[in-house]
């Protein structure tokens, strides 16, 4: 057992296959953010920079009360897998398309990218969705 897992979990069930395409996939989405944010500046690179935070706010969620190390609050667990789906970041992305401002819809755009980089980051390291306990599975 280690101490980041509940007794017989591992990191990820996901393949080393699986694990490097969303390696892949993260390269390729940073490299795409890291274009737009220099292509637009200012704003956006604020936007992208909350964009790859935002997934892991939800563990402020989980702060008060006992812990255990490796295990999220059970009460996070929702927002946490919420932030940590791919079409969670995808919504957000394609929000772009309300506004009628480029000055709001590049950096909103460019937020879910981040977001969307973060994700796929996580699960390339063996980071995904946790249990309702909130333990990784």
């Amino acid at each position: 057992m280690t101490h980041d897992t509940a007794p017989g979990a591992v990191r990820s069930s996901a393949s080393r296959k699986v694990r490097t395409a969303w390696g892949v996939l993260a390269v390729l989405l940073l490299a795409w953010a890291v274009f737009e944010t220099a292509k637009y500046g200012g704003w956006v690179i604020v936007a992208a920079v909350a964009g790859f935070l935002a997934p892991d706010l939800s563990f402020l969620l989980g702060l008060s009360g006992p812990h255990q190390h490796g295990r999220l609050s059970p009460r996070a667990v929702p927002a946490y897998n919420l932030a940590h789906r791919p079409v969670t970041a995808v919504v957000v992305m394609l929000t772009c398309l309300l506004p009628e401002s480029p000055a709001v819809a590049v950096p909103l755009f460019n937020f879910g990218l981040a977001w969307l980089v973060h994700i796929a980051a996580d699960r390339a390291l063996g980071f995904g969705l946790r249990t309702p306990e909130g333990w990784q599975r």
